[in-house]
């Protein structure tokens, strides 16, 4: 590596190195327009958020969904429009002639999370967040609710369901394709003569639906995990907007749209959709040990988020992980940490300083942590 890396001072606090850091921020996506455009999104407001020439050199690295490469410093328009389309033997030929200190990963399809993250750890190369492994395992929804359930976590009582497969749960239940984001193809169904419908929808996007227990409302929480001093720190809890009759679960309307020019908004980053759990409300102990139960079980490096529905009496039930941070400014981890006092410079200069420490081929996890 052509620089000097990131240290801590004895309590753990990342220095800032003698010459900046090589960063190189992995966006885009390898399946579609949508992904690409919300991996645009997010890394853009990161870049914006821990810019810092004295202690990092950013470059960005723009997967399309033609499979071409683009080498860049920046993602405005004009920047990225002029970037030379290349091959991936090509940006990776270049990126080995000069690699960088560490990648940090943005993209949020399925190859992104776990393909893409898997190549630069084939290369050696130190990655932010959570390895391919735990991502692979954390965007299977049947998989993530077996290693949390075996944690002690509540998981709703759930069924896996293929083409003629008899659904044995009766309604109330949430009908989900195993391995989809932002709620598509989710379904809430209270009668069984909507239930083909519902798995009709989930199929769209997988082969595989999970047929889930409905907990009724309660809230619907979600819970931040960051590393900090070497142990698992819960962050202040994410609340959202829902109602037993109005909103009883949250749909892709609630986290996606579209502004008036057509550019992609996030809905759920509304005050109106969200807000931060004070700390003194006695959902939050609860929540938070799960959380943390959560991380440790899943191996999670420096971050985790798990989304939680609590029940009339009080009992949260995991619902999904979502392990990633794109360290911007409206990504929710940063958001939560700010809550705490921790700003998204210092959350993503931590970030950095424990991805550079850590062996590059990451180990079984820990569950002292």
């Amino acid at each position: 590596m052509g620089t000097d890396p990131v240290g801590t001072d004895p309590v753990g606090t990342a220095t800032t190195p003698a010459q900046p850091l090589h960063v190189l921020h992995l966006v885009g996506s390898a399946v579609d327009d949508f992904h690409a455009e919300l991996s645009r999104l997010y890394a853009a407001d990161c870049l914006d958020a821990v810019a810092d020439r004295s202690r990092y050199a950013m470059q960005v690295a723009v997967v399309d969904p033609d499979g071409t490469w683009r080498l860049t410093t920046s993602l405005d328009e004009t920047t990225l429009a002029a970037a030379v389309r290349r091959r991936p033997s090509e940006v990776l030929a270049a990126l080995e002639a000069e690699p960088p200190d560490v990648v940090v990963p943005q993209m949020f399809c399925h190859p992104g999370m776990t393909h893409y993250r898997a190549l630069f750890e084939l290369l050696g190369v130190p990655s932010v967040g959570n390895p391919s492994r735990v991502m692979a395992i954390a965007m299977d929804k049947v998989a993530v609710r077996g290693i949390v359930e075996q944690a002690g976590v509540d998981v709703p009582e759930a069924q896996v369901v293929r083409r003629g497969d008899r659904v044995g749960l009766a309604p109330p239940v949430v009908v989900k394709p195993v391995a989809a984001d932002n709620s598509a193809g989710m379904s809430l169904v209270r009668r069984a003569d909507e239930l083909e419908a519902a798995l009709e929808r989930a199929w769209r996007h997988h082969e595989v639906a999970l047929v889930e227990r409905y907990v009724e409302l309660g809230r619907e929480v979600r819970c931040g995990t960051i590393v900090r001093d070497g142990r698992v720190m819960a962050l202040p809890l994410e609340e959202y907007a829902v109602d037993p009759v109005a909103k009883p679960v949250r749909d892709a309307s609630d986290k996606l749209a579209r502004d008036d020019g057509d550019r992609l908004r996030l809905v759920a980053k509304d005050a109106s959709h969200a807000w931060i759990v004070d700390g003194g409300d006695p959902d939050v102990a609860a929540v938070s040990a799960a959380a943390v139960a959560c991380h440790r079980a899943l191996g999670c490096e420096h971050h985790g988020l798990f989304d939680f529905r609590i029940d009339p009496d009080g009992r949260p039930w995991f619902l999904e992980a979502g392990p990633y941070c794109s360290f911007g400014r409206r990504s929710v981890i940063p958001m939560m940490a700010a809550a705490a006092g921790i700003s998204v410079t210092e959350l993503f200069a931590d970030a950095v300083a424990q991805a550079l420490v850590r062996p590059t081929t990451p180990a079984a996890p820990d569950p002292t942590r």
